[in-house]
């Protein structure tokens, strides 16, 4: 998996926001105020069915030197309380505030957490295999600030709005003692919506359902369907080619290759309500090991994905988990190919099987993954007889 992905900074996303508010009249200006506007959004997170935060505020200021004691910052204080990120999945918004500004270039962006204190849980996860919620630790960083790589232009007398995509699939992070820590990673991306859209079928919604864009493998963003109609939007993606890729629990996944996302305001359809993507039945299993970072790093976090390969040497992930140093486990891996169609405007789109790049059934490649070490080789994994638990790395730089 590509580690910087998983960093906060400026992305492909954002250079797109920032070339949206140029073409609205960007660039410094002297004199006037105008608005910044600021809302939240979230890619869902793997095996939890709340993810709980509570945004204390959101700072900007012109200095990208200055520290967060500095003068000069500007606040927006919502009044939103605890918000489940996962309620925020398929495009859907969650608005933080706005406030005036003066004219001119912003360089810093911060993203403000409560702490954690006594019982009240402000930041907070239910992990999907126990249902008990408990707390979210988060580091220190989280109240001084998240600092988020974007610059941005205010004009007097207009307004600027900003989405802070919380993508907390990639931040919450399993640790050792069956505790949860909070490493955020948050992305800014443009207010319009683009993407790619569709339905999977109701039958298929009590089964952990994914949907992710991706290309060469890589993830590039997530969504879980409506929990009632079976809807999934991939907002807000960068313009180009992507492989849809579907998964939920005891079943194979579905791959639509080469998906065209044509520009920054269309969307792409891939199914309707009336015709629905199912996915076909599968036995699953599990590989589950330990990463060793070398030297250690408390602050850094691993990610492990597990990826199938199929046809003509096309490759998707299937599943990825963020860790801390230590133990991780990949659950509900089909043991058969995922099924695949090439995008095509003709609905419905009709999947077939696919053969295993890799002889037989249950083989996976995983791999591992952290800022500032090199990448594991891809380990061939074959859970086809019986899960595999001692899939081990070791990262160095």
């Amino acid at each position: 998996m590509k580690t910087p992905n998983y960093r906060i900074g400026l992305t492909a996303s954002a250079l797109l926001a920032a070339s949206i508010l140029a073409a609205c009249g960007g660039g410094s200006s002297a004199g006037g105020n105008g608005t910044l506007g600021v809302s939240m959004t979230d890619a869902p997170a793997c095996g939890f069915d709340h993810v709980n935060v509570t945004v204390n505020k959101v700072r900007v200021h012109q200095s990208a030197s200055a520290s967060d004691t500095d003068g000069g910052w500007i606040d927006i204080t919502p009044s939103t309380g605890k918000i489940d990120l996962l309620n925020l999945t398929n495009g859907v918004l969650q608005s933080l505030g706005e406030t005036a500004l003066a004219a001119g270039h912003y360089t810093q962006l911060r993203l403000v957490l409560d702490a954690n204190t006594g019982a009240a849980m402000a930041n907070s996860v239910v992990p999907s295999a126990t249902g008990v919620e408990q707390t979210l630790i988060t580091p220190s960083a989280v109240q001084s600030g998240i600092k988020l790589v974007s610059e941005f232009d205010v004009v007097a007398g207009q307004r600027v709005d900003l989405v802070l995509d919380f993508d907390a699939c990639k931040s919450v992070v399993a640790r050792g003692n069956g505790s949860y820590a909070l490493k955020p990673v948050v992305k800014v991306i443009p207010t319009v919506l683009n993407g790619i859209s569709g339905f999977v079928s109701p039958a298929l919604l009590s089964q952990h359902v994914m949907v992710s864009a991706q290309r060469n493998g890589t993830v590039v963003s997530t969504t879980t369907p409506n929990a009632t109609t079976g809807e999934f939007f991939l907002a807000r993606l960068v313009p180009g080619d992507y492989d849809v890729v579907l998964t939920a629990d005891n079943s194979a996944s579905a791959v639509v290759g080469a998906v065209p996302v044509a520009s920054a305001t269309s969307t792409t359809v891939l199914s309707t309500s009336a015709a629905p993507i199912t996915l076909a039945a599968s036995a699953t299993g599990s590989i589950g090991g330990t990463v060793a970072l070398a030297p250690a790093n408390p602050t850094e976090t691993a990610f492990v994905s597990a990826r199938q390969s199929f046809g003509a040497g096309r490759t998707v992930t299937i599943k990825y988990q963020g860790v801390e140093a230590g133990a991780y486990s990949l659950n509900n891996l089909p043991l058969t190919a995922p099924r695949f169609t090439a995008y095509s405007a003709t609905l419905p789109l009709i999947f077939s099987a696919q053969a295993d790049s890799l002889p037989g059934t249950g083989k996976y490649a995983v791999s591992a993954s952290a800022f500032g070490y090199a990448s594991s080789a891809p380990l061939n994994v074959d859970i086809g007889t019986a899960n595999q638990t001692g899939v081990n790395f070791a990262l160095v730089p």
